[in-house]
């Protein structure tokens, strides 16, 4: 089994809620992958995955962006799936993996508190500025970064969605 890191948005979670499961976009997820590993001189199998993980949530942000109705918080699904694919050539993290991912292979729920949602809303705007390498985008980045996702176990997502 792999651990996957998987971007989502709050509209997802209310899929997999009503579902059972969800497919994510394309298949990708982010993991510790043999590329991630190699491009870390130091660090703990845990310190990397916390990598993958952080990789996951700013993706979360453009899928917020593409979404205009979902809440302005980013959503990390860790689950653990069979085989993944390897994708570095779109970044060392990233892989695809095949099928749905279902609630009983769900190890973990990452959500923002309601305190990050200006946050995340600024970096939704600027997410592509500051892969160009805008510092006052970079900046906006850093502020919702600073925010730590929230965890949650996968019996507790009807009562998050209904707080929320």
């Amino acid at each position: 089994m792999v651990r996957v890191y998987i971007p989502g948005t709050i509209t997802v979670l209310r899929e997999l809620n009503e579902a059972g499961e969800f497919k994510p976009l394309n298949g990708t997820a982010f993991a510790l992958t043999p590329a991630l590993r190699e491009s870390y001189t130091s660090g703990s199998a845990e310190d990397l995955e916390y990598v993958a993980m952080a990789d996951a949530s700013r993706a979360s942000l453009r899928l917020i962006g593409d979404d205009p109705d979902t809440m302005r918080r980013r959503v990390v699904v860790a689950a653990d799936v069979e085989t993944v694919t390897p994708r570095p050539d779109l970044d060392n993290s990233v892989v695809r993996i095949a099928g749905p991912v279902r609630l009983k292979d769900i190890k973990a729920i990452h959500v923002d508190a309601t305190e990050a949602e200006r946050a995340v809303g600024a970096a939704v705007l600027v997410i592509d500025a500051a892969d160009m390498g805008d510092e006052d985008a970079e900046f906006a980045l850093g502020d919702v970064e600073d925010h730590e996702l929230a965890w949650y176990a996968t019996q507790e997502l009807p009562f998050l969605l209904e707080l929320i």
